[in-house]
């Protein structure tokens, strides 16, 4: 009686099927790359062929992501406000059940731009303090966040420790300001070096790029932040009402 093929129907199924419970039980993290072929198909037990078969299904899924150059990556976390709700990063990881992370890349204080002083409606060259940040979901990086803050309502930001902590709660925490309301917008680009070194992507990756005015209670303008999702790993809801 012949034996059936070796990458034919049952073989994948069953790498298929070792494959998920891999990924089930966090084998790879969210965000990770998985090891080269010949590595992961000795692990499953199956031929390459197989393996590529048991991948493709995976991917057909949304369970596993594919880059041509780089091999295959089990896709990072998908975080995003919910409708009409001004939430933090870190607001939106915690209600997902997900450990935010926060590295600084660079801090300074420095004078406002004349397009800063215009949407933050301080006087030219006033002190505002820049902040950019690599954010984490779980310990894999999904956004890279600058935020530029108006100094003289939080003026003890400047000297306070950002890693790992929400930028919204430092200020409110630091000061006797409220933050009420976000303009924000959210537009699709392209990943450059310098981000896809951060975001572990290859240049040209899409990205999205959402931008923000933040408002206090009195109708000031108090935070213009630029923050650059991995499109993978970002989803933006609104509720949108018709006029009556």
């Amino acid at each position: 009686m012949s034996q059936p093929d070796e990458g034919g129907a049952v073989a994948v199924a069953e790498a298929y099927r070792k494959l998920s419970d891999l990924l089930r039980r966090s084998s790879f993290p969210p965000g990770s790359r998985l090891p080269g072929e010949r590595e992961l198909a000795a692990r499953v037990g199956v031929s390459r062929s197989t393996l590529r078969k048991a991948l493709d299904l995976l991917e057909d899924k949304g369970l596993l992501d594919r880059s041509p150059k780089r091999g295959w990556f089990v896709p990072p976390h998908v975080v995003g406000e919910p409708p009409s709700t001004l939430q933090s990063f870190s607001e939106m990881a915690r209600e997902r059940g997900l450990v935010p992370g926060a590295k600084v890349l660079s801090v300074r204080e420095r004078p406002a731009t004349f397009e800063e002083s215009a949407r933050l409606r301080v006087a030219p060259a006033a002190s505002v303090l820049e902040l950019s940040r690599l954010r984490t979901l779980d310990g894999v990086p999904v956004c890279v966040d600058v935020s530029v803050v108006v100094l003289a309502k939080v003026p003890l930001l400047a000297s306070a420790e950002m890693a790992d902590r929400s930028l919204y709660e430092a200020i409110e925490e630091l000061s006797a300001v409220r933050i009420e309301r976000s303009s924000y917008t959210v537009r699709a680009d392209a990943c450059d070096q310098y981000l896809g070194d951060l975001l572990r992507l290859p240049p040209g990756a899409p990205i999205l790029v959402g931008e923000e005015l933040t408002y206090l209670t009195d109708g000031s303008p108090i935070l213009a932040g630029i923050m650059s999702y991995r499109a993978d790993a970002y989803r933006f809801q609104a509720d949108l009402f018709r006029r009556a």
